[in-house]
């Protein structure tokens, strides 16, 4: 089922904010979304949105409320659920109020120390997952200033917590992270997901940019929540889950997925296969109730994505069983001992015979052999071959139903403009 301009628009949250389990509930719509809870006792608060939208999401929360936040739940770490606190902040110091409560998962601790250490290349690397709605509006997210947890969950320990006459079941598994939590609140039959659920995207699991994921203990995360049998589900992006058949639905399909490509990857890895034919073999035989399911669209996250994450959970990095490729060459010095066999011209003029039929891929793969390997002083055919490759990038992308793998080939282009430029200049 393809991803539609609507299924992002909602997975960034272009879409009304609202009240659900008879007024209780508040569900905020951000680029992640923000859950509030009412109670007699003041508000609970599951997660915060990234930090650009700290103004909007307080003044939303106070659309619904004027009671005083008590707790915060950090269902992980990233920087788009727990970075927009400064204007609540702001307004406990002014109206004299206690600092609420923050719940977290001791990971988080750690995944904040490691954006310290990495901020440079986390500030890049996001810059390029998210190239297609970044705007000056939307700098990089430094980890300098958080609000830390007060209350720290330790390994797989459950937290209840009872508050304002309500119980809010707090648990530990692991999937897109290794520190999130996810909230049940009993009496109003809610679940609070964080990205253990996305919707409709299939889950972000095996994130080419991001560090590992883990796609069978997801699985296990959501079985654990059909037991609970909920009406609501607040997703970590999208929209708001309603009913107990569309609950069971959610949960069901991304379990039965995330167990399919574990369970396969690690068939075929025991039956002594490398990567790219476990890659190639598991893409022929994803069946159809997944590639049709309207909760499992390849919008954020994709299949093809988890097929890596389940061989990387278990393998190391040489993953082809050819002895060449444990110390490779430079890239450049191969393509030109290619090009001291044929010239960068014929391997150009393949390459567009390539394109002609449509053998994208293979196409690419020749095209870099001349921009690796092609003295510059070929100005016409690097030029040409620039030009060739940044076409068929622009066609994958306008065909590619993944925003991430979508924003990696705009990228290319982008790098690949500059090149011209340079070139030209």
């Amino acid at each position: 089922m393809r991803t539609t301009k609507e299924d992002m628009s909602d997975f960034v949250g272009n879409f009304p904010s609202k009240t659900f389990a008879d007024g209780t509930c508040y569900h905020i719509s951000g680029f992640a979304n923000v859950g509030v809870v009412e109670t007699t006792d003041g508000l609970l608060i599951f997660d915060l949105a990234i930090k650009q939208y700290h103004r909007r999401i307080h003044k939303a929360i106070r659309e619904f409320s004027d009671k005083p936040i008590k707790y915060i739940v950090y269902s992980h770490g990233h920087f788009d659920h727990c970075f927009g606190f400064f204007s609540l902040l702001e307004e406990v110091k002014a109206k004299g109020w206690d600092i609420p409560k923050v719940i977290a998962h001791e990971n988080v601790l750690k995944r904040f120390e490691k954006y310290r250490m990495l901020e440079n290349y986390h500030a890049w690397l996001n810059k390029n997952q998210f190239r297609s709605i970044r705007t000056k509006k939307f700098p990089p997210v430094s980890a300098q200033e958080t609000l830390n947890p007060s209350i720290v969950l330790h390994g797989n320990e459950k937290y209840l917590l009872k508050f304002g006459g309500y119980t809010f079941e707090i648990y530990h598994d692991i999937g897109e992270t290794d520190d999130s939590l996810w909230m049940y609140f009993k009496e109003k039959n809610v679940l609070f997901t964080g990205d253990l659920v996305m919707n409709p995207s299939f889950p972000n699991v095996g994130n080419p940019n991001k560090v590992q994921r883990y796609p069978k203990q997801w699985a296990i995360a959501m079985e654990k929540m059909l037991e609970k049998k909920a009406e609501y589900i607040l997703p970590g992006h999208g929209k708001l889950v309603v009913g107990k058949k569309d609950v069971k639905d959610v949960l069901s399909i991304r379990a039965e997925a995330m167990h399919f490509v574990h369970d396969e990857v690690v068939k075929r890895m025991n039956e002594g296969k490398w990567f790219e034919q476990i890659y190639h073999e598991m893409l022929d035989i994803y069946p159809e109730k997944f590639k049709n399911n309207k909760f499992l669209k390849p919008s954020y996250g994709c299949y093809r994505f988890a097929i890596h994450a389940v061989y990387r959970l278990y393998h190391g990095w040489y993953d082809s069983g050819n002895p060449t490729n444990l110390f490779p060459a430079k890239t450049e010095d191969i393509a030109k001992e290619f090009l001291k066999i044929n010239s960068e011209v014929k391997y150009f003029e393949h390459a567009k015979n390539l394109y002609s039929q449509n053998e994208l891929q293979l196409a690419l793969h020749i095209l870099d052999i001349v921009i690796e390997g092609c003295d510059l002083k070929n100005k016409e055919v690097l030029l040409e071959t620039y030009s060739l490759k940044s076409t068929i990038l622009t066609q994958k992308a306008k065909e590619e139903p993944s925003f991430i793998v979508k924003n990696s080939l705009l990228n290319g282009i982008e790098n690949l403009k500059i090149k011209i430029k340079e070139l030209e200049n």
